[in-house]
């Protein structure tokens, strides 16, 4: 077997299974019995059902693999109970890089992201080696996986050859649940997104984020990280390309950030009553503060990692909500063409 794939079942996971299938690959995946399969639905992949919290399912899953793409994680930034995140994105990666170690695989690529990565004060791009502590992560997911980073250099530092790739805000097909990132597109073509935060991230095209992880497998250095990203917009600006693509209208106010946090505080408030999701947690609004830019460069020069049109990516994430009924474009055939 070529390649096992934890969260397979997830955006990226999903997006990796087809690039290793279109390579040729033989791919097994890592699923829970209660898993949401539709992302890999008809696709040519070994069901292995398991947990991040059964090693005796991990040592099964890894068994006569080569690589391994541990891309599991549970991403939210809300959790009734925030010991959940710890559980499955700390110690759950600390079992699957145990069960690899013990099986002698050839690699393993661990997927964190931009979000473990330090943000310069100057407002310049961060980088793979930009300073950042435990206690710059804004919530516990970030924490989670900061803390995960760790565990994951810790194996490598021990003999595990093991490569880290940190992506930024990926958008494009198969955004099943959807991501943060991709229901702000959702809710965009659906009219519902009047006004914007003050706030910027790094886009990129999901494809290119699984086409890392490929090149990462083949020419990452060991206990290295690389951000897998692309372009620095503001939320405005991604207002702006999503109205020229669709011919919608773009937000035309700014959200002053104490209403917002104000909002997301009555939001969570219900939410710990009824036990359901914000639909804008505190998290969410206290890392609106700082814009997300991050620099791709070393994962471009080191890895070959392609850099597709933004536009593009967008268009395709658009697209791909409106095929599977997320929501209506106006103008599908004029996106399209774009």
């Amino acid at each position: 077997m070529d390649a096992l794939v934890t969260g397979g079942t997830g955006f990226v996971g999903a997006n990796v299974v087809r690039e290793l299938l279109r390579e040729g690959a033989t791919v097994r995946g890592l699923v829970r019995p209660s898993s949401d399969r539709r992302a890999l639905a008809g696709l040519r992949v070994e069901p292995c059902e398991g947990d991040l919290g059964d090693p005796a399912s991990l040592r099964r899953a890894v068994t006569g693999v080569r690589v391994v793409y541990h891309v599991a994680a549970d991403y939210r930034l809300w959790a009734p109970d925030p010991k959940v995140l710890y559980r499955v994105n700390v110690e759950g990666t600390r079992a699957i890089l145990a069960a690899a170690a013990d099986a002698g695989v050839e690699r393993v690529v661990y997927t964190s992201t931009v979000g473990a990565l330090g943000i310069p004060k100057d407002g310049s791009p961060g980088t793979e080696d930009t300073p950042v502590s435990l206690r710059d992560m804004v919530g516990p997911y970030k924490a989670s996986k900061f803390l995960a980073e760790e565990v994951a250099r810790e194996f490598a530092q021990g003999g595990l050859p093991l490569v880290i790739v940190n992506p930024s805000a990926p958008v494009g097909p198969w955004d099943v649940k959807p991501t943060p990132t991709g229901q702000m597109i959702v809710d965009f073509l659906r009219g519902k997104i009047f006004a914007t935060l003050d706030t910027g991230l790094n886009v990129v095209h999901v494809r290119d984020v699984a086409r890392g992880h490929l090149l990462a497998a083949e020419r990452g250095r060991v206990g290295e990280r690389y951000i897998l990203g692309n372009a620095n917009l503001s939320l405005t600006e991604i207002g702006r390309l999503l109205s020229e693509l669709s011919g919608l209208r773009a937000p035309r106010f700014r959200v002053p950030y104490a209403a917002a946090w104000l909002g997301a505080a009555c939001m969570e408030g219900l939410g710990r009553l009824t036990g359901r999701p914000p639909r804008v947690s505190l998290t969410a609004v206290r890392m609106a503060r700082k814009r997300m830019y991050f620099s791709p460069a070393k994962a471009v020069r080191e890895l070959g990692l392609p850099q597709t049109d933004v536009r593009v990516a967008l268009r395709d994430a658009a697209l791909w909500f409106a095929e599977h009924g997320y929501a209506m474009l106006p103008s599908v055939t004029r996106m399209a063409a774009a």
